[in-house]
């Protein structure tokens, strides 16, 4: 029996997306084939709104309905610390343990050769360009523990390092701080699944990098 072409091209598009195999796609699109049309129109309208309603924000690159995004703009954060997160979903995780009253940066991935993912993909160039002002005492190194993780972060570091050989000795940025989120992640573990209080020990204790 031949799919109908309607059916195999939404069958396809689901199958593009991270973590969706074609049973589980044939699924989704064979569920949606008997909603409401009023309710497909209304998952239509967010999908084609979720690019068009968003912007990134020129600051801290994260994803947000205004540029500056709401956590740059708010005058109560303190704007001498700055946390570096792998994607805009930690941001909502952390934000929600309610224990980090700095600003972020997110970097919108990390470096992974095997998926030829480099510096250059990754906004660090923009974090780079932050620490100029002058303004920054801490930068905290919020990703995620696993090896490739551990390899951004030490790339970050070692950038910031050759900023810091350049600078004068009387330069602001030598008084910079690097540390990163310590006990209360396991190794191998996400941020997104880290329950609020495991993200507080975690800021808590966060040591030098």
């Amino acid at each position: 029996m031949k799919i109908p072409k309607a059916i195999s091209d939404l069958i396809n598009q689901f199958e593009r997306l991270p973590g969706i195999g074609p049973k589980t796609a044939q699924r989704l699109t064979f569920y949606l084939l008997h909603v409401p049309q009023p309710v497909l129109d209304e998952f239509a309208a967010a999908l084609i709104n979720l690019k068009k309603n968003t912007v990134q924000c020129s600051e801290c690159q994260n994803v947000a309905e205004a540029d500056p995004c709401p956590i740059c703009s708010d005058s109560s954060r303190r704007r001498d610390l700055i946390m570096v997160v792998e994607h805009p979903l930690d941001v909502l995780v952390i934000e929600r343990a309610a224990a980090f009253d700095g600003v972020y940066h997110v970097l919108h991935g990390i470096l992974s050769p095997l998926d030829n993912i480099g510096p250059d993909d990754l906004y660090i160039k923009e974090l780079l360009a932050r620490l100029q002002h002058g303004t920054i005492r801490e930068i905290i190194l919020g990703l995620n523990p696993t090896m490739e993780a551990e390899a951004t972060s030490l790339y970050i570091k070692n950038q910031i390092s050759n900023i810091k050989n350049m600078a004068s000795t009387r330069s602001s940025i030598n008084e910079l701080t690097i540390t990163r989120l310590g006990q209360g992640m396991p190794t191998g573990g996400d941020l997104q699944y880290a329950d609020d209080s495991t993200l507080r020990q975690a800021l808590e204790g966060r040591k030098e990098y």
